[in-house]
């Protein structure tokens, strides 16, 4: 399955606007610096969301549990890696646990808060990294 470019930021601009709330939220005491911590958000977002959207749209199929569990458990684990590493004093189980707590906010798409049909049947919440 073939996603293009276009589709890919609309998608990425999406997760931000659902996601990026609920990290800020849970990383505003581990990271105090407003600007930082959004520009952090937006980076581990780049890391994760383009190999979901291009790669793993090419190893299976998207809307499957197998897609859905690849795509998070990589999402999950890449994101923790990231923020360790980026905010000092933030401890693996904490960075995890944000991580983890974002996952919800993919319901947003599957659910009554659909912004767009079409971004929703391409998976772009859930392609939604």
């Amino acid at each position: 399955m073939y996603f293009p470019v276009s589709g890919w930021f609309a998608a990425f601009v999406l997760t931000l606007v659902v996601e990026a709330p609920i990290v800020a939220f849970l990383l505003r005491r581990a990271e105090p610096d407003a600007l930082r911590l959004g520009a952090l958000i937006v980076f581990a977002n780049l890391a994760t969301h383009p190999v979901v959207w291009y790669v793993i749209t090419q190893l299976l199929t998207v809307g499957t549990l197998g897609y859905t569990l690849v795509a998070e458990i990589w999402a999950i684990a890449a994101e923790a890696v990231f923020y360790v590493a980026a905010i000092r004093g933030i401890k693996a189980r904490r960075a995890i646990a944000v991580a983890v707590a974002r996952v919800p906010s993919k319901d947003f798409c599957r659910t009554g808060g659909r912004v767009d049909e079409v971004l929703g049947q391409l998976g772009a919440c859930s392609i939604a990294r």
